[in-house]
């Protein structure tokens, strides 16, 4: 199914809302049935039609459909948030005694999740490098239920090869989950390559603008309906009308913005590279990466996201690196229209400053839509205030 299609048509039947360009936003909280009949139906069936917006939504309903389109996938649930979709993902698919192989150090609050709330009902987590398919091996127990990707991550961009996993996980019959935030579907479709649930944080390239939240599942019909008949109405965290409204805005110049994004992020990774305050710098398109060869393999771009290490010897060379930007603004998250980046030494004391340890000159970067050269010359200023 072709791309313009799918953003532009899919799922947009005019005729039915006065022949308007954008889909109205339908703000309601329930919906009138007809018949004693049809209310009973919608009762034993929720996943059948219109009842109440906690459910199925018109306006939700289009996103859905262009969104499980992308993928590849049967069907699609969205929610409002992120952190909610995989929350609802792993729910879905682990009871009381089950273990989970997850990559580690994954994102926060998938950790959380897996550290705080599972283990209160019995839900053990192996955490492992992820790069190699025999420590997925080692790690599967008899009890093991769900294998838990990023690839590739948000911080190192460390990858894994998706259809060896999702063979491995098929023969023991665990189901796999993969966050595909860092590509969306235009740069990576795991659903092809055999894992079973796709996530992706629609905050981010879907949104497009950082005015709203929302999450994507993706994967068969008979898995997203299991999620909404439990996880996704009993905790209410199905995406609202109006969000979806935004999220089906940013989608429509989805590909524009990451086509520039692209272009940018490769120019600004090229000038860190060579900047004498950089030690090095992660980015899966560019040759010096460690899974280069696997990235190219496994997805179709890389786009927004790097991280680069500088040669600090004290925290302060970090901090005046940071608040000297003019433009770039220092925040969390990425996918908007802004550049921003975020220092990983913020996360610790200043008096644990280690210069020896690598992760605490780590910054990350995200290139907005700014032009490339706008932001260079911001980094450059900065780069000299940080080391006069």
């Amino acid at each position: 199914m072709d791309i313009s299609y799918i953003i532009n048509e899919l799922g947009e039947d005019r005729a039915q809302y006065f022949n308007a360009i954008a889909p109205p936003i339908v703000q309601t909280s329930n919906f009138r049935v007809g018949s004693v009949a049809e209310l009973k139906a919608l009762f034993d069936d929720e996943y059948s039609g219109y009842l109440y917006s906690r459910g199925l939504n018109p306006t939700v309903e289009i996103l859905r459909k262009k969104l499980a389109a992308l993928d590849g996938a049967e069907d699609c649930l969205v929610f409002n948030s992120g952190a909610a979709a995989i929350f609802a993902a792993v729910l879905a698919n682990v009871r009381a005694g089950d273990h989970i192989v997850s990559v580690e150090r994954p994102y926060t609050w998938a950790a959380r999740m897996f550290d705080v709330i599972l283990p209160r009902f019995g839900v053990s987590t192996t955490y492992i490098d992820g790069t190699r398919i025999e420590h997925f091996e080692r790690a599967i127990l008899p009890n093991t239920r769900v294998i838990y990707l990023e690839s590739p991550n948000s911080w190192e961009f460390k990858l894994q090869d998706l259809r060896a996993v999702a063979e491995l996980a098929r023969a023991e019959n665990i189901t796999t989950i993969i966050d595909n935030s860092y590509c969306t579907p235009l740069f990576q479709r795991p659903i092809g390559m055999g894992i079973d649930i796709v996530m992706q944080t629609a905050t981010k390239y879907i949104g497009g603008h950082s005015d709203t939240l929302g999450g994507v599942l993706t994967g068969s019909g008979a898995i997203m309906k299991k999620i909404f008949d439990s996880e996704y109405l009993n905790i209410g965290s199905g995406v609202q009308p109006f969000n979806a409204w935004l999220l089906l805005r940013g989608l429509r110049t989805m590909p524009a913005r990451l086509e520039r994004l692209t272009h940018t992020t490769r120019q600004v990774v090229d000038y860190l590279k060579q900047h004498p305050r950089v030690e090095s710098v992660l980015f899966p398109f560019d040759e010096t990466f460690p899974q280069y060869e696997l990235a190219r393999q496994q997805m179709d771009g890389a786009c927004g996201l790097s991280s680069f290490y500088v040669r600090a010897t004290e925290m302060g060379q970090i901090v005046r690196l940071c608040e000297s930007l003019r433009h770039i603004m220092m925040a969390v998250s990425w996918g908007g229209h802004e550049s921003l980046i975020l220092p990983r030494c913020a996360s610790i004391e200043p008096g644990d400053f280690d210069p020896s340890n690598k992760e605490h000159r780590m910054l990350r970067l995200y290139t907005g839509l700014e032009d490339a050269s706008y932001l260079i010359a911001d980094l450059e200023q900065a780069f000299l205030k940080a080391w006069p």
